[in-house]
This record gives structure tokens, C-alpha cells and sequence, in this order.
């Protein structure tokens, strides 16, 4: 009976520390599921988090590439425009070199022209007769007096020599046109079918004009006659020397016009 009761005793106490054994490993078990659940929820929080940072990295990056796609697309549009303008600014270049090579050329025939009429004129001549080359125009100055009878707009036999070289270096040069404009002095006129100034150079100019194509053959279609009055003066009129300047003839022989406005054809257009 004795041993009954001692062996309950025993496994009284044991059966106790296992209890208290299981619940102290109970409670580090709660105490680590707790742990673990706060683990668990700090982690998706993060995920959370992360998930947001990810939404918002991709909605950047949308914008991102819709930049680099709209930047793309105006250098590509740049690029186009920067060939375009290449191109124009190729065109007005090929159209200076062209107008360079032109302007060339007639400067050549103009001083070929000069020195060929200066050549053919005589020293008595060159003293009445100023031949200069403005802007590739050829200017030919002929003082009245050598030209026309005193006071009138016939023309003098001692100009017909002069007018005759003129005339064949007209003829030389077929594609230039002839500009024949009188020029007086300020002094009035009051003469039989003369009224003023403006009639006497006209009639003057005609007069040369007529001479060159009837005497010399040169095309009328070539030939423009012009009066510029008093009003296109060298110089002074309140001297003689002045007066006796502002008396003049000028021939200028000028390239055809069409041959300008085919230039103007030829220009690049800005519009392009």
C-alpha cells in the first residue's frame, strides 16, 4: 500500500512538470506566432509599399517613354527641317555661283566692249568721248557739240565717223540692248516745235537713235530713245564748264532684259 502511494506521488509530480513543461513551450510557441504575425504583417506592408514604388516607377517610365517618343519624333521632324533649309541653302548657293559666273562673264564682254570701242576711237575723239563700265553696264557720254548742229537736234557730219564705230560695236554685240538718252543744260529753249528742255533731249536722243538704224543697219528692237531734261546733271550749271558737261548724249548698252528675267526664273524659290 505503502509503494501504491509512493509510485502515485511520483507520477503525480511528474505528470505536474510536464504540464508546466508544456506550458512554457506553449507560451514561447504563442510568443513566436505573435512574432511571426507581426513579422508577416511588417513584410506585406512592405510588399505593399514596394507595389506602390513598382506602380508608380512604371507609370514614370510611361511618361518617360512618351517623352523620348515625342522627342523622337521632333528630331526627326528637326533633322527633316535641317535638310530642308540644307537643301535651300544649297540652291541659293549653286544660284550665287551662277549669278557670280553671269556677272563674270558680262563683265568680260563689257571691258572686251570698252577697249574695243576706245581702241577704235581717235585721241581727238577720246576727248569728247568718255566710255566707262558702272555695275556691268557700258556708259558712252558724247559732248553735244560733236554731235549736233548749235541749238538743234540734227545731227553734225563730224559725228557720223564717231557714231559709225559706235555703231559697229553695237552690231558686234547682238545680245545687248541700246539705251540712247539726251541730257541738257538748265538753260531754257524757246525754238520752233521745241517747247523746253524735256522736248530738245528727246528729239536728241531720237535723232541718234534714228541715225544708228538707218546709217548703220542696227536693229530698231534693240534701240530705246530717252530725254532726261536738265534733270540728271553731272554738274554744276553755274558754270560754263559745268553747262558744257551737262550737254550730253549717253549711249549705254545694257544685256537684253529677258536674259535678266531668265535669271529671275532660275532663283531658288523661298518658298520650297
Amino acid at each position: 500500500m505503502t509503494l501504491l502511494a509512493g509510485a502515485l506521488l511520483i507520477t503525480s509530480c511528474a505528470s505536474k512538470k510536464d504540464l508546466q513543461n508544456c506550458q512554457l513551450e506553449n507560451k514561447d510557441l504563442t510568443s513566436n506566432l505573435q512574432n511571426t504575425k507581426e513579422q508577416l504583417a511588417a513584410s506585406n506592408s512592405r510588399v505593399s509599399s514596394l507595389e506602390e514604388q513598382v506602380k508608380e516607377l512604371r507609370r514614370t517610365n510611361a511618361r518617360l517613354q512618351q517623352s523620348l517618343d515625342k522627342s523622337l519624333t521632333n528630331v526627326s521632324q528637326n533633322n527633316v527641317s535641317i535638310e530642308k533649309l540644307v537643301d535651300q541653302i544649297n540652291e541659293s548657293n549653286q544660284y550665287i555661283r551662277h549669278l557670280v559666273e553671269v556677272k563674270s562673264k558680262s563683265d568680260s564682254l563689257n571691258m572686251v566692249l570698252t577697249n574695243n570701242l576706245t581702241r577704235s576711237l581717235s585721241k581727238e575723239e577720246l576727248k569728247e568721248v568718255d566710255v566707262q563700265v558702272l555695275k556691268g553696264v557700258v556708259y558712252i557720254s558724247l559732248a553735244d557739240n560733236m554731235l549736233y548742229k548749235s541749238g538743234s537736234y540734227e545731227i553734225n557730219d563730224r559725228a557720223a565717223e564717231t557714231l559709225s564705230k559706235i555703231a559697229k560695236i553695237i552690231m558686234d554685240y547682238k545680245d545687248y540692248d541700246v539705251l540712247v538718252e539726251g541730257n541738257t543744260d538748265n538753260v531754257p529753249i524757246s525754238r520752233e516745235n521745241i517747247r523746253n528742255n524735256w522736248d530738245l533731249s528727246c528729239l536728241r536722243a531720237s535723232s541718234v537713235v534714228q541715225f544708228l538704224q538707218n546709217r548703220y543697219g542696227v536693229d530698231p528692237k534693240r534701240l530705246t530713245a530717252g530725254g532726261r531734261g536738265e534733270y540728271n546733271p553731272l554738274a554744276t550749271n553755274s558754270t560754263e564748264v559745268g553747262k558744257q558737261r551737262n550737254r550730253r548724249t549717253q549711249i549705254i548698252i545694257t544685256p537684253k532684259l529677258d536674259q535678266f528675267m531668265d535669271l529671275i526664273d532660275k532663283a531658288p524659290d523661298a518658298d520650297d
